[in-house]
């Protein structure tokens, strides 16, 4: 019986339902709690991710005293400025892109980074390169924003939304892998018909939290 609480950090909450579903087909009975705070993001992407890097350990410290064993930042852009917070006052996290960006880096020499947000492209970019060094590996990473495809996540233009990135990541050529930065980009990782590992961060993500809190994981 899996008696661990973990708590998610959304910057959306199109996040809550994709994070249950991963639970209840990887980790039955686990216990989530969402923190969904748009207002992050916002402001990440306005003044830039340390300008809520006060407010973002005030929620980590909170979630630990509520109950969390452990917390996960599910947003790509202020997922550095999270780390480094909880890191500072010794609460357990993980990022939720950190596994996609190791699987990547194993992958092979050159990473194709896609992203709806330019806000998302430098520190995912930063992320797979400190996997890289992590690794002792070499690596080139190819940045790539999709144009209007974030209008159409806002818009709930879900289909849209993917087909986008679909097409962009059909189009890479060149490339060993592809990191889908942001966790909305998920349902394009099965829908791309590029011959290589399109790898989106949720479920990677969850399982290494899962093991983090120590109560196992389905493989």
């Amino acid at each position: 019986m899996v008696t661990a609480t973990l708590a998610l950090l959304h910057t959306s909450p199109v996040h809550v339902p994709v994070f249950e579903g991963l639970r209840d087909e990887d980790h039955p009975g686990l216990a989530l709690r969402h923190l969904v705070h748009e207002d992050l993001l916002a402001r990440a992407r306005a003044e830039g991710p340390d300008a809520v890097a006060d407010d973002i350990q005030e929620l980590l410290v909170r979630a630990v005293a509520e109950g969390a064993d452990l917390v996960l930042c599910t947003c790509s852009t202020i997922g550095a400025v999270t780390e480094a917070r909880a890191a500072a006052v010794g609460v357990p996290l993980v990022r939720v892109d950190r596994p996609m960006a190791a699987a990547a880096v194993a992958a092979g020499r050159s990473v194709a980074v896609v992203a709806t947000l330019r806000s998302t492209l430098g520190p995912t970019r930063a992320l797979v390169e400190e996997e890289a060094a992590r690794a002792g590996r070499s690596v080139d990473v190819t940045e790539v924003l999709v144009a209007g495809a974030w209008e159409k996540f806002e818009a709930s233009d879900r289909e849209g939304h993917v087909r986008l990135i679909v097409e962009a990541v059909d189009g890479l050529r060149g490339v060993d892998s592809v990191v889908l930065a942001q966790a909305s980009m998920a349902d394009a990782a099965d829908r791309a018909a590029l011959p290589v590992p399109v790898i989106s961060s949720p479920r990677p993500g969850l399982r290494e939290a899962v093991l983090r809190c120590g109560v196992g994981a389905k493989s």
